[in-house]
C-alpha cells in the first residue's frame, strides 16, 4: 500500500497559520528571517529527518513543500539535508490557500487513485518513532473490517514527548496528546478523493471512525522559539535533562542522537 507523508517548510501559505500577518510580504519576511530559518534547519537536521531516514520500513514517499520565492542557499541546504533521504522531493508552491494546495499535492502524489492509501503529516521540528511506517501498516491488517466500511480513518498514537533541544543537549517530559500531527495517519479507501489535509487534526474524530494506539511512546514534539502553536500566551510545560537510559531511548526509537544535537547547536 502506497504510504505518502506530507511536511511544509516554511511555505508563505494564505492560511494555515496561527501566527497572523497583516500581508504575504509580512508572512514571508517572519517566515524567512535569518534566525528562525536558521532555527528550523537544525531542528530539521537533528530531529525531524533522522526519524524517516531511520525507518524500519522505508517504503514511503515524502513531500516536502516550501515556497518559490525560499532564497536559492536554504533550498541547496535543504537539498543537501535530504540527500541520503530518497524518500523525500522538493516541490516549490506560490503562494496559495494552504489546505487547498496540501490536499492538491497529495491528491497528485496517488499512483492509483482506485486503490487505498496511507497518508501522514509531518512537523519539520519534530520527530517520530522510526517504526511508524510499519505501524501504521499493521494498523490497516488490525483493522480491515473498519476500513472496508468507511471512505477514511485516522490511527492515532498519543503517547510522546515533549522536548527541548539546544546545545546543552535534550530536556524532555513525557506527554499524551490525542490526533495531534506528529504519529497521526489516515487510511484513504481506493476512489475516494479525500486527504489527510481536508480535516483540522484535532477535530478528525468529528468526522470519521479513530482507532487510538497508547503504546509505545511515539512522537517527540519539540517546543522552541519559532512555534506557531506558541506564539500566543500559552501554559509552559516543564520539562528536565534526559538521564542517560533515556538518551538512549530518544537515539534508538526516534533516532534523535543528543551528540549530534549538542553539536549542530552549539555552532554559533
Amino acid at each position: 500500500m502506497q504510504v505518502i507523508g506530507l511536511c511544509r517548510f516554511s511555505y508563505p501559505a494564505y492560511g494555515g497559520f496561527q501566527v497572523e500577518h497583516e500581508t504575504l510580504e509580512d508572512r514571508i519576511r517572519y517566515l524567512y528571517d535569518h534566525d528562525r530559518l536558521e532555527e528550523r534547519f537544525r531542528l530539521f537536521e537533528t530531529v525531524a529527518l533522522p526519524c524517516l531516514k531511520n525507518q524500519t520500513d522505508p517504503d514511503f514517499e515524502l513531500i516536502i513543500v516550501i515556497g518559490d520565492s525560499l532564497p536559492k542557499r536554504h533550498v541547496e541546504r535543504l537539498y543537501d539535508q535530504i540527500s541520503d533521504l530518497p524518500q523525500a522531493r522538493l516541490v516549490k508552491e506560490p503562494p496559495r490557500r494552504q489546505r487547498e494546495v496540501m490536499k492538491e499535492l497529495l491528491q497528485k502524489a496517488r499512483r492509483d487513485p482506485s486503490k487505498p492509501c496511507l497518508q501522514f503529516r509531518h512537523d519539520d521540528d519534530d520527530a517520530i518513532s522510526v517504526k511508524f511506517i510499519e505501524k501504521l501498516r499493521e494498523a490497516t491488517q488490525d483493522c480491515q473490517g473498519l476500513l472496508k466500511r468507511h471512505q477514511a480513518v485516522t490511527f492515532d498514537y498519543n503517547n510522546g514527548y515533549v522536548a527541548e533541544v539546544g546545545k546543552h543537549g535534550i530536556s524532555a517530559t513525557p506527554i499524551r496528546r490525542p490526533y495531534y500531527v506528529a504519529s497521526l495517519g489516515m487510511h484513504i479507501a481506493g476512489g475516494s478523493n479525500l486527504t489527510i489535509m481536508n480535516f483540522a487534526h484535532e477535530k478528525i474524530f468529528k468526522f470519521m471512525p479513530t482507532v487510538t494506539f497508547p503504546q509505545p511512546p511515539m512522537f517527540v514534539r519539540t517546543h522552541n522559539g519559532y512555534n506557531d502553536s506558541r506564539q500566543k500566551a500559552v501554559k509552559a510545560v516543564p520539562v528536565e535533562p534526559l538521564k542517560p537510559e533515556q538518551e538512549e531511548h530518544f537515539r534508538t526509537d526516534f533516532a534523535v542522537d543528543i551528540d549530534h544535537v549538542r553539536e549542530v547547536f552549539s555552532d554559533p
